[in-house]
């Protein structure tokens, strides 16, 4: 069985850590994705999904510090179920990805977005966390976020 899920969008807002009762750092931000195609008529079409992400203990901490709202990112993880009872006494439920890599596509800015430079090519550097290590990822410069199948 494998419950694997590979995403790759941009970020809603800011990241929001916190710690467990026994010190873990949790981290959890939105992250959208988008599906365009066009109808029967030819007219272009668009779907934005709304994704719960939630990274742990290291991954967590460079989540929170290296992510901010817009940025474009690629998440690994698995899908996850949890239910829970309110303060009222209502059943809850949601349905979360659990990061196990995280990879920034984009370069961070001061408010969060890529800077939109026609006229100037540049290679996206961003920073890589797998397993809690950090390390420095080049972008292949061709690439575009249309050019992503999914």
């Amino acid at each position: 069985m494998v419950n694997r899920v590979i995403l790759v969008g941009h970020l809603g807002g800011d990241p929001e850590m916190r710690y467990t009762s026994s010190g873990t750092p949790v981290t959890n931000f939105s992250l959208a994705t988008n599906e365009r195609w066009n109808n029967q008529n030819g007219e272009r079409q668009e779907r934005t999904e709304w994704h719960k992400i939630v990274t742990w203990s290291k991954l967590a901490e460079i989540s929170n510090q290296y992510l901010t709202k817009g940025q474009l990112v690629f998440i690994e993880g698995r899908i996850q179920t949890r239910e829970w009872d309110d303060r009222d006494g209502n059943k809850r439920r949601t349905t979360e990805i659990v990061a196990s890599d995280m990879r920034m596509m984009s370069p961070r800015s001061s408010d969060g977005f890529r800077p939109q430079e026609q006229d100037q090519k540049q290679e996206p550097v961003g920073v890589a966390a797998e397993g809690g290590k950090v390390e420095e990822a080049q972008m292949d410069a061709g690439v575009t976020e249309d050019d992503i199948p999914f």
